[in-house]
């Protein structure tokens, strides 16, 4: 086995790596660019090493010095993860002339499945079937136009060197097809530097499954089972499972080996990933992977095998650990990709700081590459994390991965969670009606903008007066004077009904007032015309509420002057207007950020006595610093950046105490 081995790769799949390599007693060296200094991959590696800028071009896409940060930190085998250099024939070369291991397929198998075209004309002469269309060198648009006809509409236009949807165009008839072809080769002469294009029937409700081969370099070759990732948007996966659900032993056993024959004919090695379309009981070749897919959790938690593990084997000569015989799958599992993206925007990537994150305690596998604090780019892909879940069956394994994603709290950024919940609970998914354009048939559900509904807003309500309640007993605690009315959260005044009147920002430009009075253990809501009796509690940062004999938990959050409610995996922001304040315990919520920057000094420190107008943390943005001074005399009760970190606007930076 190996002694050392670098990881060509950043976020959850390095991290993913990691822990494995870690388990083997193998030496890990992680790579890292300008943006990922203080990343988490880098801080589990053994040691890691600075490769360049952010730009992935001039660092992560550079072979040249991976391979010569390889030799210098004494590594044996390189493993290239998954996107960047992982499917690139000439980094894997350059790996096995500089006597280095590569984790990964052979430099001809690469090579064979590089290009969509080469690789349907190998699996033809295999006898792979595949869909009926245009893959020849032929590339004139007389040739093009003609293929096109004959195969017929609706059409599917693809780059032969394409993914990720670059390059790929839908034709509903012959009056757009000299347009779609000329878009297609521009978008994927940008994209790939090849304009090669292949053409293939358009199915219009097929579903996307895919079969896990592993070879050795003894000659033996087995599938581990399927996974069906029919859920796309902008043809990328967002949910995947194993096995596809639906299909029978016969179909199963009949795309399984026919993955396996894929595999032989290119003379592979490793781990691979033969993908298929399947419409009805046909399927048909789409494409073959040659590296770990991101979807690889949800194979190893039916099959309870460590497939990055089996890589490294192989890799280092030995045989597979099983015969086919031997594979067995149990249960059902699913995953999700968490995104940094806007999902009622047009699924617009997001960048900025993630200010919240609770991930739940049990019940799921995450993989992921963040923290708490850390800042989603603009330079790499936005994904966050994968949730993966097991259970008995898909319905079970459905159902556990809503309450996951119900408990799964991210906010400082735009993410997909609540769009995945919506997703894993749709009854059409949860029935098995699927098709690779699932999301695009049940847009109106699945991407509506969510709406505060009154129970929201009472819930909202009901969190800031727990808050407020909280801040009062704390303060009274802490007092001489335990007993004093100014203690008291609950709108008490003498002679006159106690009655608090909030005014909450939605941010929606509009302030909703809603009156709070004091009721037994609770409190009388009113707004909108509407009355709500609510009694709560916080309890492990939620929300035990009960709204007229209505009992829930929901996760809250509090940041400064505002509370985050999270219902159904949707993040729901209220502030209190700035003519009141939430704390009540000396909080200063002022003292925030006053837009995106980088912190460059902090001369204050947990525990100082500060005057108004001292500086207490300097930030700089747009080329010019910003001091934030202490409004008020007071005690710095902790600082929550340091220089060097970047901050979104609105963070809390400082908190503070009464002297």
């Amino acid at each position: 086995m190996f002694k050392t081995l670098l990881i060509a790769n950043r976020g959850e799949i390095a991290c993913r790596v990691i822990r494995t390599a870690h388990r083997l007693g193998i030496r890990c060296v992680a790579v890292y660019s300008d943006a990922d200094k203080q990343a988490r991959h880098v801080q589990l590696a053994d040691e890691a090493w600075h490769l360049g800028p952010s730009d992935a071009s001039q660092s992560y896409l550079r072979a040249d010095k991976i391979l010569a940060i390889a030799k210098a930190a004494g590594a044996d085998a390189v493993h290239p993860g998954y996107g960047f250099l992982s499917e690139n024939s000439g980094f894997a070369q350059a790996c096995f002339d500089a006597g280095i291991a590569f984790v990964g397929p052979p430099v001809a198998a690469i090579d064979a499945m590089g290009s969509k075209s080469a690789a349907k004309a190998i699996m033809a002469e295999a006898g792979v079937p595949l869909v009926p269309g245009y893959h020849g060198d032929d590339q004139s648009d007389a040739t093009l136009l003609r293929e096109a006809i004959d195969i017929g509409f609706p059409l599917l236009i693809k780059a032969a060197m394409g993914g990720g949807g670059k390059g790929m165009r839908v034709v509903e008839g012959p009056e757009k097809l000299k347009e779609a072809i000329e878009s297609a080769r521009r978008e994927a002469k940008s994209a790939f530097g090849d304009d090669t294009l292949l053409l293939e029937r358009y199915l219009t409700r097929p579903r996307h499954v895919e079969v896990q081969v592993f070879a050795d370099s003894q000659g033996h070759c087995i599938y581990l089972g399927d996974r069906d990732c029919s859920a796309q948007r902008r043809h990328q996966k967002v949910v995947e499972e194993a096995p596809a659900p639906g299909l029978s032993p016969k179909l199963r056993q009949a795309m399984g080996e026919a993955a396996v024959k894929a595999a032989q004919a290119i003379g592979y090695v490793g781990a691979g990933t033969v993908e298929f379309l399947l419409d009805g009981h046909d399927f048909f070749f789409m494409e073959m992977n040659t590296r770990l897919q991101v979807e690889h959790p949800v194979t190893e938690m039916v099959t309870g095998q460590d497939l990055v593990e089996w890589q490294l084997l192989v890799a280092a000569g030995q045989p597979l650990p099983l015969a086919q015989q031997d594979v067995a799958c149990n249960g059902h599992s699913v995953e999700v990709r968490i995104y940094a993206e806007d999902p009622y925007k047009g699924f617009l990537p997001q960048s900025g700081l993630i200010k919240l994150l609770r991930e739940p305690a049990s019940g799921v596998r995450i993989d992921t590459g963040v923290r708490q604090g850390d800042e989603i780019s603009p330079f790499y892909d936005p994904m966050i994390a994968k949730l993966i879940v097991h259970g008995s069956d898909r319905v079970s394994a459905l159902g556990k991965m809503a309450r996951v994603l119900d408990r799964y709290c991210l906010a400082g950024i735009h993410t997909n969670v609540g769009f995945l919940r919506r997703l894993v609970s749709h009854p059409a998914f949860v029935a098995g009606d699927l098709c690779t354009r699932f999301i695009d048939q049940h847009a109106a559900s699945l991407t509506g903008e969510p709406q505060w509904t009154e129970h929201r807003l009472a819930l909202a309500a009901l969190a800031i007066l727990c808050y407020r309640r909280q801040g009062a007993q704390e303060r009274r605690q802490a007092s001489s004077e335990p007993g004093s009315l100014w203690h008291r959260a609950d709108g008490w005044r003498l002679n006159s009904d106690p009655v608090l009147t909030l005014r909450l920002d939605k941010g929606d430009g509009e302030l909703l007032a809603v009156e709070a009075r004091a009721s037994g253990n609770g409190w009388q809501l009113g707004f909108h015309g509407h009355q709500v009796l609510a009694e709560g509690q916080l309890q492990d940062d939620n929300l035990q509420a009960s709204l007229d004999g209505h009992q829930l938990s929901l996760p809250v959050w509090r940041h400064g002057d505002s509370v985050v409610l999270f219902d159904q995996g949707q993040p729901f922001e209220v502030r209190l207007h700035r003519n009141e304040t939430l704390q009540d315990d000396g909080h200063e919520a002022d003292l925030t950020a006053p837009m995106n920057g980088t912190i460059v000094a902090v001369p204050a420190k947990a525990g100082d006595k500060v005057k108004a107008g001292d500086t207490l943390i300097v930030m700089e943005a747009m080329k010019m610093e910003y001091a934030i001074a202490a409004p008020r005399d007071a005690v710095v009760a902790e600082v929550f950046f340091q220089p060097g970190q970047r901050v979104s606007d609105g963070a809390e930076l400082v908190r503070l105490e009464e002297a």
